[in-house]
């Protein structure tokens, strides 16, 4: 969002943004996509990258999103055994650690990881100098890591985030480590894999050419409908008709009622049928008797 406005005020339209709790809306003063280009890291993740960098030896960063406090409290109970461990594979890797991570700091920490609290990670994924990431797999950063050409390791949590990597890793653009297998030998393994093994980045970077082929950029796209919009004084034809229902249909009450009313019609249909067999059934045995 903060792009597509910078690159709206470029094009001379003065605008404001309004967040509702449904959606976002823009609101044009006066006039005259999600991923996007990579615009730079931040210092510190720049020093990270620099310091000590000598030629020859290609410096490469794990942007990674926490395991532990990376989903509020539902990640924030990890044993700290594994982050000792995750901590120590990054301690003897030759490249530059990022990391994400909330919580108190591995005693295994390497000098060669930087430990932060937020990290422009879009920015990271699209530095040249980044070789893997190491993700949880939700669904933005896997999108981010595919259209930058970035190679995922991928430990899911929950939710759709195995799907998401499966993807990947089906495509061979990805590897997948079970939550309940990691430790730090299989971490180190999957890293050095997915680090030396070319083929996960020829495959991605492949996907990622596939991806980047359109005739417009997603920036493009973007700015164009929401100058479509203003040209057309609000674009009163796009809205779904959706806003117009009525509440109860909205809400699919009208089919529920109906759906009920069958179900009710069918199963006093079945009591009505068996009344009246066993009404039958006793007359006959009446008229037996008598």
């Amino acid at each position: 969002m903060k792009l597509l406005l910078e690159e709206l005020h470029a094009r001379g339209h003065n605008l404001t943004v309004i967040r509702t709790s449904r959606s976002w809306r823009i609101s044009v003063q006066t006039s005259s996509a999600s991923a996007s280009r990579a615009r730079g890291v931040c210092s510190e993740c720049r020093a990270t990258w620099s310091d000590h960098h000598e030629p020859g030896n290609s410096c490469r960063c794990f942007a990674q999103r926490g395991y532990r406090g990376s989903r509020r409290c539902l990640c924030q109970d990890a044993p700290e055994e594994i982050t000792e461990e995750i901590a120590g594979v990054f301690a003897k890797m030759p490249q530059k650690v990022i990391w994400k991570h909330k919580g108190d700091r591995p005693s295994t920490l390497g000098n060669n990881t930087l430990i932060v609290n937020w990290m422009p990670q879009k920015d990271l994924l699209g530095h040249p100098q980044t070789k893997v990431f190491v993700a949880h797999g939700g669904t933005n950063g896997v999108q981010e890591a595919f259209y930058y050409g970035v190679p995922v390791l991928g430990i899911p949590l929950f939710f759709n985030q195995y799907d998401n990597l499966i993807r990947l890793q089906e495509r061979g653009a990805g590897k997948i480590i079970q939550l309940a297998d990691v430790n730090g030998h299989s971490f180190e393994q999957g890293l050095k894999e997915v680090i030396h093994q070319e083929s996960y980045r020829q495959n991605i970077q492949r996907l990622s050419r596939l991806h980047r082929d359109q005739p417009i950029t997603p920036m493009e796209k973007a700015v164009f409908w929401v100058e479509y919009v203003m040209r057309h004084k609000g674009s009163r034809h796009l809205p779904t008709e959706a806003y117009k229902m009525p509440w109860y249909s909205y809400y699919c009450l009208d089919v529920l009622f109906i759906l009920l009313s069958v179900v009710t019609v069918l199963l006093l249909s079945i009591v009505a049928v068996f009344r009246f067999l066993c009404r039958r059934r006793q007359r006959k045995i009446k008229t037996k008797e008598s």
